[in-house]
């Protein structure tokens, strides 16, 4: 599948050929659903945190007698039921609330999401894009000229989050140049996932060949030595545990009928 590339200045800079197993997937709403939440889930920092009765200072004093007030018995001013008490069943900050997100899941919903966007007419790829001063006015006379030459382009002056501008390679100029702009966020293609995707109405990829290479190596798993060896020596040294494990039960077993009995003479005079 084709696209038209963009230059800085809206024109026209020739077409890619993307791959299908990143621009080319169909919708999977259970996929990306599951992933945004389980991520949404790991970036989670519980800060709430409400005290028990064995965390709220003071209450060691009983408040009165057990008996013989005719009110009813208490044990600390502390108790839940007791104004200034601990809280029952409230938020804890010790809370848990990871979830496990595969690799490949993590990638083919970010891949899902860039087919649907593109579908949609909400991704651009631009060849390039420089500044010589990094000075905001620069930035968003640029983002002008390319919002009235390139059709469905987000103005970044709407509401939210209007751009994603993801870069093969840092720029500090672009960086500094649009970092006042509320609406547009500068980050690389190394760092784009599915969450971050979700929250912007339109994608700028800056150097589409180091881009779709960039995202391509994400579905790639690197094999490393230490991985290599395990699955190398693993089944041999398994043989081995397994063969040293039934010489020691066969020792056991050995050494069991060889011992007296205890029901025996032998064994009775021995005790005695």
């Amino acid at each position: 599948m084709e696209t038209a590339v963009y230059n800085q200045k809206g024109g026209d800079a020739g077409k890619i050929t993307l791959p299908e197993h990143i621009f080319g997937l169909n919708w999977n709403s259970d996929l990306v659903h599951q992933v945004a939440v389980s991520m949404a889930s790991n970036a989670r920092q519980p800060i709430a945190h409400a005290k028990t009765r064995g965390e709220v200072r003071g209450g060691g004093k009983k408040p009165w007698q057990q008996k013989g007030t005719g009110r009813a018995r208490h044990g600390s001013t502390r108790s839940p039921i007791w104004v200034g008490g601990g809280v029952t069943h409230g938020p804890r900050k010790d809370k848990n609330y990871a979830r496990k997100v595969n690799r490949g899941m993590k990638a083919k919903a970010l891949y899902t999401i860039l087919s649907r966007k593109l579908r949609d007419g909400e991704v651009f790829f631009v060849d390039s894009l420089s500044m010589n001063d990094a000075k905001t006015k620069n930035a968003v006379s640029t983002l002008s000229t390319m919002s009235g030459a390139i059709r469905n382009f987000p103005s970044f002056e709407r509401k939210g989050n209007a751009l994603l501008i993801a870069f093969a390679k840092r720029d500090e100029n672009i960086v500094r140049s649009m970092r006042n702009i509320e609406t547009v966020t500068v980050d690389e293609v190394r760092n784009l996932n599915p969450l971050m995707l979700l929250q912007y109405k339109g994608i700028v990829l800056v150097g589409p060949k180091e881009a779709v290479a960039i995202l391509e190596s994400k579905m790639k798993v690197p094999l490393s030595a230490k991985s290599l060896d395990a699955t190398v020596i693993s089944k041999p040294a398994r043989a081995t545990r397994k063969a040293t494990v039934k010489a020691k039960a066969k020792a056991k077993v050995s050494k069991t009928k060889q011992a007296p009995s205890l029901g025996s003479g032998q064994g009775k005079k021995a005790v005695k």
